[in-house]
């Protein structure tokens, strides 16, 4: 058996798969946030809930929004920022008193769709994740392809590329940096520029409901989104050249990015042709700690 964990901002998700993938269990609980001894102990509570209900031991992986140092073994990057600097790996090991494997949540998700979902039977899938942040991982032949610096595939802390002069030096970014494409394109990024454009505050969820019902100002806000995720995307196959991209996170759900991006991305990528696939993930919000489930591999 394979146990997955999720540890997420506001909830902790945990999925028990059998041999096969398939699902055996899942439950759900709060976070408890800026509590890094709560989270271990709510990590552990739940994998032991689902050994006691199957009664079967499994293997377990974990992925959170961050990476683990390789030179520390400690955590960075989290946007939940109560786990950075704490040896969460190492924590959870001793918990539980078997090796835990945990990398980052957007690994996790091209892990999980490489393995048995919209990216099977591809040799590179690059996973989006394209939610309140934007975050991105690699798989290669279903492995996780983190780097020695555990940062791979991390665009949402690249910036967007060929600025205009209204995008330019672009929003500060938490990470300390300016016009990150965390800042364009996420639902907080969205919600930005439609602010900024149009002086109106809305949520991103409802400027896409504004655009469905033809509002000129929210088409050319998701406009404006897809031409920004053509260029930052357009940097991924530049330098990676993945056969797919698999899409998770609320922005995903717009269905009309897989009509339009492979309509800009020859328009930015270097020799002007862009065959790479663009699809949701088969798995949606279960992306991610099923893929934390396979950073073990069958037994």
């Amino acid at each position: 058996m394979r146990i997955g964990i999720d540890l997420g901002g506001t909830k902790i998700e945990a999925l028990a798969l059998d041999h096969k993938g398939t699902e055996l269990l899942r439950y759900r609980v709060d976070t408890p946030r800026e509590d890094y001894p709560g989270t271990i102990a709510a990590i552990a509570g739940l994998v032991r809930r689902l050994e006691t209900e199957t009664g079967a031991t499994g293997t377990v992986g974990a992925g959170i929004p961050g990476s683990v140092s390789r030179r520390t073994g400690l955590v960075k990057n989290a946007n939940s920022t109560w786990l950075n600097g704490k040896p969460l790996a190492e924590d959870l090991s001793a918990e539980l008193a078997r090796e835990v494997r945990v990398a980052n949540d957007a690994n996790c998700l091209a892990v999980s769709e490489a393995t048995d979902g919209a990216a099977a039977g591809h040799h590179v899938v690059f996973g989006v994740i394209l939610g309140t942040g934007c975050g991105g991982g690699v798989a290669i032949d279903g492995t996780v392809h983190a780097g020695p610096n555990g940062v791979g595939g991390e665009w949402g802390h690249n910036p967007l590329p060929w600025p205009t002069t209204d995008e330019s030096p672009g929003p500060a970014c938490y990470c300390g940096k300016f016009g990150c494409m965390e800042m364009w394109a996420s639902g907080t990024g969205v919600a930005r520029d439609f602010l900024q454009v149009t002086g109106r505050a809305l949520t991103t969820r409802q400027i896409v409901a504004l655009a469905e019902t033809g509002d000129v100002e929210a088409l050319q806000a998701l406009d404006r989104l897809e031409d920004r995720l053509a260029r930052g995307l357009s940097n991924i196959i530049n330098v990676l050249d993945p056969d797919i991209f698999v899409f998770g996170g609320g922005l995903s759900l717009l269905k009309r990015i897989y009509t339009n991006l492979p309509i800009l991305l020859p328009k930015y990528v270097f020799g002007h042709e862009a065959d790479a696939i663009l699809v949701p993930a088969k798995f949606g919000d279960s992306s991610g700690v099923r893929g934390a489930a396979w950073l073990w591999p069958a037994q």
